[in-house]
């Protein structure tokens, strides 16, 4: 240890961060490249081997190129898939007017309506409530 200094050793520590830093920043352009719409095929075919046979250059190119698009890429990209998420659970819920749950939140709710009113008593809340998660 005493062959290598303190001072080699934050050095070290910061090369070893920029190094994984870039490789997550090429592997985020990458992923930008094929995500991207408004490139064709060849375009993305173009930019890809340029990021990959020279990949420093390639990287500072595509950012200036099209770094300033990349955030609205992401934006829609998140925004689909929340739109997707949300879909999924009201069609797993039954609140989506399809097929998949036929509405059994509303059929629910109005079990609890009819038995605080006084409609129904605890058992036939209780019986009716299993029939319809069943």
């Amino acid at each position: 240890m005493d062959d290598y200094p303190l001072l080699n050793l934050f050095w070290t520590m910061m090369w070893l961060f920029l190094w994984i830093l870039w490789f997550f920043l090429l592997f985020k352009i990458i992923t930008d490249i094929f995500r991207s719409d408004d490139m064709g095929g060849w375009g993305k075919a173009g930019w890809l081997i340029f990021v990959i046979l020279l990949p420093f250059l390639g990287v500072l190119v595509y950012l200036i190129a099209r770094g300033g698009s990349m955030n609205t890429r992401d934006r829609e990209q998140a925004q689909k898939a929340d739109a997707a998420f949300k879909e999924y659970v009201r069609k797993a819920a039954g609140t989506g007017g399809g097929a998949a749950g036929g509405g059994g939140v509303d059929e629910l709710a109005k079990l609890a309506a009819l038995k605080e009113q006084g409609a129904l008593t605890e058992d036939e809340f209780q019986k009716a409530k299993e029939k319809l998660l069943a």
